[in-house]
């Protein structure tokens, strides 16, 4: 009889420390947020949109477009920074927006050195800031998502 006990405490151990992991990490990660949402996945579609011109036409050519976007990409930002527990997309946003690296802030950045981007480069670019945003509302979507009840 006690060893079956054992064997059962030991079994459990593993479990109750599964469950004591989840419970701590939904209470790290703020809740599911449709704005931020939203507001990834439309800026998503309107850097795409911008990047596919560096191929064909002058950074100069495209300043109010990519101005517009830059803003907007900040109003994202600064929503994302200002959500409690919200580290992890905080870090993924500025890893995009930063002009030093090699997504979307550092994608504009050659551009307006270069003039124009080479197709190889625009292809790579948008499979890889694609994949950015998709991290960034996919983290979103994954969230816990809270009802609210009318009592």
């Amino acid at each position: 009889m006690k060893t079956l006990k054992k064997v059962s405490r030991f079994n459990a151990t593993p479990c109750l420390l599964v469950v004591l992991f989840i419970v701590c990490s939904c209470a790290s990660i703020s809740h599911f947020d449709q704005y931020a949402y939203t507001q990834t996945t439309s800026l998503k579609v309107d850097a795409l949109n911008i990047i596919v011109l560096a191929e064909t036409t002058p950074y100069d050519s495209c300043v109010e477009k990519i101005q517009n976007l830059g803003t907007n990409l900040q109003k994202a930002y600064e929503y994302e920074k200002n959500r409690p527990k919200n580290e992890i997309s905080i870090k993924l946003w500025e890893k995009l927006l930063n002009k030093d690296g090699h997504l979307l802030g550092g994608y504009f950045e050659r551009w307006k050195k270069e003039g124009k981007v080479n197709s190889v480069v625009v292809s790579e670019s948008i499979e890889s800031i694609g994949e950015a945003f998709d991290q960034i509302s996919g983290l979103e979507s994954n969230k816990i998502k809270v009802s609210s009840v009318n009592l």
